[in-house]
């Protein structure tokens, strides 16, 4: 089983877009890399997507392998493979983290989320999403919410491993 992202940070972005990497998401970078090697920098992809996407996602290489085997495995000229290969291809980012432990997000993905001052990252499995803290807040904190409310008070979310709930 390969490492997993955990955990949520803010971090300031300079004015050259450089920011700074959570620690423990370098790690699981360098794992999710298969020509990563100690010194080296690992590589990444960034799928910024179309505009209703209003974050960056980063992909470990071994995520984004599966992915593109998926998209590989649909019929080619197919409506589904042309779109997915849009969005995991054409508009996607591949970098690397610098010897500092940053990524350098170029004026076109700040832009899109309209990335400025702070990041906030967010681990999601095995990528992880950068947003503007305020976006965040304002629209995933909000359908977070939303759903929970929807739920009981002595909810157990781990009941959704086994199954829907009222299996």
């Amino acid at each position: 089983m390969s490492r997993r992202f955990r955990g949520e940070s803010h971090h300031k972005v300079d004015a050259k877009g450089r920011v700074s990497i959570p620690a423990s998401f370098r790690r699981v970078l360098e794992a999710g890399d298969p020509n990563w090697q100690s010194g080296d920098n690992p590589e990444l992809i960034i799928v910024y997507g179309d505009h209703r996407r209003d974050y960056l996602e980063c992909y470990t290489m071994k995520a984004i392998d599966e992915v593109d085997a998926k998209i590989d495995a649909l019929p080619r000229g197919s409506m589904e493979r042309k779109m997915l290969q849009r969005l995991f291809h054409g508009q996607s980012f591949p970098t690397n983290v610098d010897e500092t432990g940053r990524l350098v997000l170029p004026a076109k993905l700040r832009q899109k989320i309209d990335l400025e001052g702070e990041a906030f990252f967010i681990a999601a499995g095995d990528t992880f999403q950068i947003w503007k803290p305020r976006t965040y807040d304002t629209v995933e904190r909000a359908r977070e919410e939303e759903w929970l409310d929807e739920l009981p008070d002595d909810f157990d979310p781990l009941i959704f491993l086994d199954g829907k709930p009222g299996e």
